[in-house]
């Protein structure tokens, strides 16, 4: 066992977490209450999921819908990250998400890679919705920043004759592309910074290190695949106006 699940566990875990919601406020890095529903929420998320995911892997139907639950989690907070004001265009976020990790989790399924099982399905489809999530997340916010700040330049271009998804482009793909960097970063430094939690995972479950780093690997690059996806289907959203911001109308 990696940890000791005990009382010292659980206290040292809230200290953690209010030194975290301290830092923020005294850094004035955001709202403290933000950083410590989050550690909250985790917590009651993961005893809940615990307790389910045990019984929904049993069942085709019941994996169906737990996926489609993440899926739907994901689509929601992405899009409340992107366009926190009250509108119509956060729906869209569900496109980036789909769009990235539909595709692969099918080949995946296909080629045989992943079984049709919950005890693998769950932890692969649920690392590849989260990445797409902070593509998204990272792609939207940046690109509509750059575009609000920069709006002089889409003029300028619209003035020399590009439309407007061109014109939004040449200044927003840049931003967007920061997207990319926590996947590269990680990508580039595993092994040797991180030992992620795949490779760290399969390690304490009996399987060999050559096994743990070929499915970590695996992971890595799919990731890659998917939040560039996200990143370029979230990035053509906002050039065409779909994913935008309800000041911004």
């Amino acid at each position: 066992m990696l940890l000791s699940v005990n009382l010292t566990f659980a206290a040292l875990l809230a200290v953690l977490l209010v030194l975290a919601t301290a830092v923020v406020a005294v850094a004035r890095l955001g709202r403290p209450r933000d950083t410590l529903l989050a550690g909250a929420s985790a917590a009651v998320q993961l005893v809940a999921v615990s307790l389910v995911i045990g019984w929904v892997v049993r069942a085709l139907p019941l994996l169906l819908c737990f996926l489609l639950l993440m899926y739907a989690v994901a689509v929601r907070t992405a899009g409340r990250r992107v366009v926190p004001a009250p509108g119509r265009a956060w729906p869209w976020a569900a496109v980036p998400i789909a769009a990235a990790v539909f595709p692969v989790v099918v080949a995946l399924l296909l080629t045989g890679v992943v079984p049709a099982r919950g005890v693998s399905l769950v932890p692969v489809a649920g690392i590849l919705i989260g990445g797409a999530l902070t593509a998204t997340v990272l792609a939207g916010r940046r690109s509509l920043d750059e575009l609000a700040v920069r709006r002089g330049e889409v003029e300028a271009g619209l003035a020399i004759g590009l439309t407007v998804r061109e014109a939004r482009m040449e200044v927003a793909r840049e931003a967007a592309s920061d997207a990319l960097l926590p996947g590269m970063d990680q990508t580039r430094t595993v092994g040797l910074v991180t030992l992620p939690g795949a490779f760290v995972g399969m390690l304490l479950g009996g399987a060999s290190p050559l096994h743990a780093g070929a499915v970590q690997l695996f992971v890595l690059v799919a990731l890659l695949l998917v939040q560039a996806v996200a990143a370029a289907v979230t990035l053509e959203l906002v050039t065409r106006g779909r994913l935008v911001r309800a000041e911004a109308r």
